[in-house]
């Protein structure tokens, strides 16, 4: 079961990869390619630390519950 875990996350960055790539060839200005880029690597990075189990959900991060007041 882990290593179909790995597989599909190794293929799943490959595909990346292979669409980093098609976004160098396609002729669009060096500046949005470049935010295209660190936009894309930002989201890998956090897909991976959520993969690995070292960050919560995305969406806990984005609305986290409340706090309840100690009594």
């Amino acid at each position: 079961m882990v290593a179909s875990g790995l597989v599909g996350i190794i293929i799943t960055l490959v595909v990346i990869g292979l669409l980093l790539y098609l976004v160098e060839l396609i002729p669009m200005d060096r500046t949005i390619k470049q935010i295209i880029r660190i936009i894309v690597i930002i989201a890998v990075v956090l897909w991976l630390l959520q993969a690995f189990g070292l960050i919560g959900s995305i969406g806990s991060l984005l609305h986290p519950a409340p706090v309840r007041p100690v009594r």
